[in-house]
Parts: structure tokens; C-alpha cells; sequence
């Protein structure tokens, strides 16, 4: 049978060994927990940055070159329609 000064010693004794928030060392939980990125993952969001800069860089590009090739398209057929308009104008002074 326990007594209940030992009770009282062993809930002190059991308390007195779980830890308690240090003043020294006042990080939050989220600050403690907080994983550092390894050196092979930093490289990897490098990595995956660059390529989204090099993608968008690629479609602007891309953008570019079709709206000029458009540009050309509609260029040419206003060349051909006036030079079937000058032949025929040829055609009919003869």
C-alpha cells in the first residue's frame, strides 16, 4: 500500500523530469520543426526556376515569330493583289 506522501514524491519526481520551455532558447514550434532544404533541392528549385525563365523567354519568342509570320502572309497577298491589279492595267492599255 502507498502512502500518500509517496504519491506526492513519485507525481514530483515524474514531473520534475519532463522539460519544461527554457528561457534560453525561446524558438516557436514551427521555428524548431522548420526542415532545411538539402543543397540537392535548393539546386533543384534553381533548376526548375531557370527552366521557367527559359520557357516563358521561349514562348514570348515564339509569340514573336508568329505574329510576324502573319504579318508577311498578309504582306504577300496585298503584293500579289497589286501586281494581278498592274497586269491587268497592262492588259487593257495594249
Amino acid at each position: 500500500m502507498k502512502t500518500l506522501e509517496y504519491n506526492e514524491w513519485w507525481a514530483r519526481r515524474i514531473n520534475d523530469n519532463v522539460l519544461g520551455p527554457s528561457s534560453e532558447n525561446s524558438q516557436s514550434i514551427e521555428e524548431h520543426l522548420r526542415v532545411v532544404p538539402s543543397e540537392l533541392e535548393i539546386m533543384k528549385q534553381d533548376f526548375e526556376r531557370r527552366n521557367k525563365l527559359e520557357a516563358e523567354e521561349l514562348r514570348k519568342g515564339k509569340n514573336k515569330a508568329e505574329e510576324d509570320l502573319d504579318s508577311l502572309k498578309k504582306d504577300y497577298k496585298k503584293l500579289c493583289l497589286s501586281m494581278r491589279t498592274a497586269r491587268l492595267g497592262k492588259t487593257s492599255e495594249q
